[in-house]
């Protein structure tokens, strides 16, 4: 059964070294999946189910995947835990209003202040939060979420999510199942790079992909996801992000 166009159209926002692979992912997913699908709402809308995939394949040093996109349309973007309804990081009393409104994005903006020296964990709100805005403002940090999305590209983080679509009458792990072929496609092309990348997976849906026999090839870093408070202070995910100095400007 041929895959609904609707589907086959959103690889052109893939690089074109990975659409020959995630085509042939496609072709492993059932088909009656994919054809319930097409005609079902979603997110990511326009286009963007693929949008992930834009680094180059030969590029990826690491693949983060998280549970599944923002349940909100203009937040949901294709990419894991870049929520478009984002623009600036900040405001005069810490970070800005559509931040904190993203959990995961702004529990992970914490971990990496406190990976980076400038938070403690214990003490990363009010006027503690509200000093490093300041600093951030004053050009000392990176201001826009774009900025950060560039930054985690530059480290060859391709951010992908287990499920890749939201749908508010499905529960995230059903559809997350359904994708599990397609992402062993995935797997198995970048398993066969010289350098194969460290898997960083957040939460227990994306932990799945370690059943995977392809996930052998890849070193492992798992952590609870990010909408948990707890991810803040986690020392596996500052140990990993800190040397980056993500937030920092200019660099």
């Amino acid at each position: 059964m041929p895959i609904p166009d609707q589907i086959t159209a959103a690889l052109s926002l893939a690089h074109p070294s990975w659409r020959p692979v995630l085509a042939a992912g496609l072709e492993r997913m059932d088909a009656d999946y994919l054809r319930t699908l097409a005609t079902d709402q979603y997110l990511p809308t326009d286009g963007r189910l693929f949008a992930a995939f834009a680094l180059p394949l030969d590029a990826v040093r690491y693949v983060l995947v998280g549970e599944g996109p923002y349940p909100r349309e203009q937040s949901a973007t294709g990419v894991c835990f870049m929520d478009g309804a984002v623009d600036a990081l900040w405001c005069d009393t810490g970070l800005s209003k559509p931040v904190n409104r993203a959990t995961s994005l702004r529990n992970f903006m914490k971990m990496l202040l406190v990976a980076e020296g400038a938070l403690s964990a214990d003490a990363c709100a009010g006027e503690a939060m509200a000093s490093v805005a300041q600093d951030a403002l004053a050009g000392r940090y990176i201001a826009t979420l774009a900025q950060l999305q560039g930054k985690l590209t530059a480290q060859g983080f391709l951010l992908l999510n287990a499920s890749l679509v939201f749908r508010p009458h499905v529960a995230p792990a059903v559809d997350a199942r359904a994708w599990l072929p397609f992402l062993q496609t995935v797997l198995e092309a970048l398993a066969g790079l010289a350098a194969p990348p460290k898997l960083v997976l957040w939460g227990k849906i994306a932990e799945q992909l370690k059943k995977l026999p392809e996930s052998e090839r890849f070193g492992h870093i798992c952590a609870e996801h990010p909408y948990n408070l707890s991810f803040i202070s986690n020392p596996e995910m500052q140990a990993l992000f800190g040397p980056m100095q993500l937030l920092a400007a200019g660099r």
